[in-house]
């Protein structure tokens, strides 16, 4: 949800936040509001956190204890002000997140929500044991906010202090979204490999992730204990964890919106049914959790991305536009002299899994302005080639050099920083991206701009020059009518096309495309031809696969065959086309 007037709305909701403890409505409810409040802090972590980061969470309670507890033991073992403890606490959340996350984030699959259930687990039962911790009794006494002379002791009171935080929370949240950054954290669904490839640190942006949606459930933490002003061991159990994450999907779990109502919903719900439920049934028991366990099942069937996108659909107000500036200021690389050191040069590569060895001593070299085609049949070792060159596997053997510098033992972001970019054998994009969007990934290196711009808006010039260099190559390209499109919408040549102008927005000095021309039509093949002999009289190299013969003969300088990982030919296109072992190997009589 992106408001045409953002600024309106954050002021009809302050104002609204002010007046509702103002109204008369019961203490009952207003405490059930507070609660709300509370959970969807954690709850709009794990939107950032599982719906667009892609990363599955049942440990969240545990960092609200962590919040909780620092603030209880400082503020009544050793007197200090609860204001004083809140940077004390979200530093201490987030220290702990570092340590976990760095372990937990490179776990992938279902290991990963195995391993947030063992730490959730770990620390509810050590909160629960340490006796400095209070031990399952919990802490008392805990002090009451205070503003100015007035100590918040009701929820009424407090009724503003949270969800003022909310609403700070949502709209921080929402500017990360919508950065450099926050693209890197929306990629991450679609894969590390061509965020790798363009210079995105996969591993870092999880953490990042991790730390900041632990933060926001310290902050509740920290809340919480004040609210309550006694704190136990229960609050922060795995159950409560299974809780928010079951919030966050209810509501909408890629929406910071859906977090409020989901939170809202499964609040309220649960409030209503502990009522209910045993008078029906005529016992006691979490029998909520019996309707919860349904009411997931029923979600995941029938609405997967939660019910806030079918409110917002039932109130459509036209195609949400990203702005696409005229601005062109980003830097641009010097390109390669021709006769100079070669571009790229291949010396005797090799590569090997177990005892299958698929590249083994190829050796080639790509100028400056050339266009190399790297040809042979299925299983010649042409995508693993392009791999070891652009940092996606480590050679067993030889040397890679771009420029007269070796990068065979860089990693790919690194290689990718030096101005090599490419595209994929089976495209890899993020398909509920906007075109846009995912071209501007490919200029991700080329900006700096980290967290703390972003979710102050610190970084508006920065996004102008990366989205304004977005626009100018899907134009190059001749996609520029697309931009606002989901990326998943456009059919397989053109989202071939898309990354060739994703790959085009890093800037590079020399480009590898695999298989550009799979998919596209006659007429759009003449268009790429057009367009890769415009990139070479800019400067531009190219090394390319391509098994359709005629468009690499009428477009290439030089030919490199290869056939079960060896090098067997290379040479201009008219010696390629005459030589009798690529004539049996490959091109099957083709003169």
């Amino acid at each position: 949800m992106n408001p045409k007037h953002p600024g309106v709305v954050a002021v009809i909701l302050i104002l609204v936040i002010l007046t509702i403890p103002l109204a008369p409505i019961p203490d009952y409810w207003i405490s059930l509001l507070n609660n709300i409040g509370l959970f969807s802090l954690v709850a709009v972590g794990l939107v950032l956190l599982t719906g667009v980061g892609g990363m599955t969470s049942f440990g969240q309670a545990a960092f609200v204890g962590f919040g909780a507890y620092t603030t209880a033991v400082l503020s009544t073992t050793y007197g200090i002000s609860p204001w004083l403890t809140l940077p004390i606490a979200l530093v201490l959340t987030a220290a702990a997140a570092l340590a976990i996350g760095s372990i937990t984030v490179r776990l992938s699959g279902h290991y990963l929500p195995l391993g947030t259930m063992a730490w959730g687990l770990a620390f509810f039962y050590l909160f629960g044991n340490l006796e400095f911790l209070g031990a399952h009794d919990g802490i008392n006494g805990i002090p009451p906010l205070r503003i100015g002379h007035h100590d918040l002791f009701d929820g009424r009171a407090f009724f503003p202090v949270v969800w003022l935080v909310v609403l700070a929370a949502m709209f921080l949240t929402t500017n990360l979204l919508h950065t450099r950054l926050g693209r890197a954290i929306r990629a991450l669904r679609s894969g590390t490999i061509a965020n790798e490839a363009f210079g995105i640190d996969t591993a870092q942006v999880k953490l990042i992730v991790f730390v900041y949606a632990a933060v926001l459930a310290g902050l509740s933490g920290w809340l919480y204990a004040h609210l309550q002003r006694s704190i136990n061991p229960t609050a922060f159990g795995i159950n409560i964890g299974i809780e928010y994450l079951l919030m966050a999907v209810v509501g909408g779990a890629g929406h910071v919106f859906g977090a409020v109502l989901g939170a809202g919903i499964v609040t309220i719900l649960k409030d209503q049914l502990q009522d209910i439920l045993p008078k029906l049934i005529g016992g006691q028991g979490s029998y909520e959790t019996i309707v919860f366990g349904f009411m997931l099942v029923v979600i995941l069937q029938s609405a997967r991305n939660g019910l806030w996108p079918l409110i917002i659909n039932a109130f459509p107000a036209g195609p949400e536009k990203l702005p696409v500036p005229s601005d062109d200021s980003l830097a641009q690389r010097a390109m390669p002299k021709s006769g100079a050191v070669p571009v790229l040069d291949v010396r005797g590569i090799c590569k090997s899994f177990g005892g299958l060895v698929a590249v083994n001593d190829v050796t080639f070299l790509v100028g400056a302005k050339e266009i190399v085609g790297l040809i042979g049949p299925n299983g010649a070792g042409k995508s693993t080639t392009f791999n070891l060159v652009t940092g996606l596997l480590r050679a067993t053997g030889g040397e890679v050099l771009f420029r007269g510098s070796r990068i065979d033992a860089m990693p790919a972001r690194d290689i990718a920083a030096l101005g090599i970019a490419r595209t994929f054998q089976h495209v890899e994009l993020a398909p509920e991206m906007s075109v846009l969007e995912n071209v501007a990934i490919g200029a991700h290196i080329r900006g700096s701009a980290g967290l703390l711009a972003g979710m102050l808006r610190l970084d508006r010039a920065e996004e102008k020059c990366l989205l304004g260099e977005a626009a100018r190559q899907l134009q190059r390209v001749g996609l520029g009518e697309y931009m606002h499109r989901p990326a998943g919408s456009l059919a397989l040549g053109q989202l071939r096309i898309l990354e060739i102008a994703r790959a085009l927005a890093l800037d590079p000095a020399l480009l590898l495309l695999d298989e550009p021309a799979a998919g596209l039509r006659h007429l759009e093949k003449r268009e790429l031809a057009a367009l890769l002999n415009k990139l070479r009289a800019e400067g531009m190299s190219i090394l390319l696969v391509e098994h359709d013969v005629e468009f690499v003969m009428g477009l290439t300088d030089h030919l490199v065959v290869l056939d079960f990982g060896k090098l067997i030919a290379k040479g201009v296109p008219a010696e390629i086309r005459k030589n009798p072992i690529v004539l049996e190997a490959y091109l099957g009589g083709v003169v």
